[in-house]
């Protein structure tokens, strides 16, 4: 890299605000090529692994981490960036790093001519270029970042052209992998969602964890996924939760029998319920009844 390109992150401070505000080779000066691709060794080892907090004004940018970690501030907030992720910063987002020492990775900067002319446009694409978005490298993702960079690194009489072509890939990529995310988490809600209302509605009939996930028409490995990604609980225990909640709510305000709660609730067993109860609750359903009856 030349010398002017250590003007990078250290260039052109804006004086109205705290915050650098950088072009990738400094505002006096016009962004060097149609995108931009080197790694993080190269950059950032130059800095002792730190890259203070800064931002663009007119260009987006996508880290990876092929190798090592980094912490990661994004508008004052920190998270952590780890081997097999992907970052993308949009513009204005003020962003720095602190690599853990010899850090694998890439940064791929795109101005925001290039990546606004992404077409045709829709209101999801749209609120992607302008939102961060973290994620996992998969394949397709590997393959067009080592295609831009090979691209990056060559001549030729349409290089222009295959440069804004990959980029436009790359990032309608990640746009669409995120889409697909976003998609999975309002399924997934979706799922939560129904299975509380099978879960009030059959709570007496001591149906299984097959039975729920049959109504539900997913399996039950695939249902176990969605309570414990939503709750961090196994579905046995989100179940066993919701029926304890509902016993819990009997003892207090009806004066039923214990056993003929445990009967409501599809144990056939009274001693069963109680010794369920007592392990989930860590007192007896006699000893419930009268704390919260006191």
């Amino acid at each position: 890299m030349d010398g002017i390109g250590n003007k990078w992150y250290y260039s052109c401070m804006d004086p109205l605000s705290p915050i650098p505000a950088f072009t990738l080779y400094g505002e006096t000066l016009p962004f060097p090529d149609v995108v931009h691709c080197e790694r993080i060794l190269d950059r950032a080892g130059q800095h002792d692994w730190h890259i203070a907090p800064h931002r663009h004004s007119q260009m987006a940018q996508v880290f990876t981490i092929e190798d090592g970690q980094a912490r990661v501030t994004l508008d004052g907030v920190d998270s952590w960036l780890n081997a097999g992720d992907f970052l993308y910063v949009p513009p204005q987002v003020v962003h720095g790093f602190a690599f853990s020492k010899g850090t694998e990775g890439m940064v791929l900067s795109f101005p925001s001519l290039v990546a606004n002319g992404l077409h045709p446009s829709s209101p999801a694409l749209t609120a992607w270029f302008t939102s961060v978005d973290q994620g996992a490298l998969d394949p397709v993702i590997i393959g067009l970042i080592a295609n831009l960079e090979q691209c990056f690194a060559t001549t030729g009489a349409f290089r222009t052209q295959k440069l804004i072509a990959l980029a436009h890939a790359l990032l309608a990529t990640l746009a669409e992998g995120n889409a697909t995310k976003e998609s999975a988490t309002r399924n997934a809600r979706h799922q939560l969602q129904a299975l509380d209302a099978l879960i009030s509605e059959h709570a007496h009939e001591g149906w299984s964890t097959r039975n729920f996930a049959a109504a539900l028409h997913i399996t039950t490995g695939h249902l176990n996924r969605i309570v414990r990604d939503a709750t961090g609980s196994s579905l046995t225990a989100y179940l066993e939760t919701a029926l304890m909640t509902e016993a819990c709510r009997l003892i207090v305000f009806t004066r039923l029998p214990f056993a003929e709660i445990g009967y409501r609730l599809g144990f056939s067993d009274p001693s069963y319920f109680s010794r369920r109860f007592r392990a989930c609750m860590h007192e007896t359903p006699s000893a419930y009844r009268g704390r919260m009856s006191g």
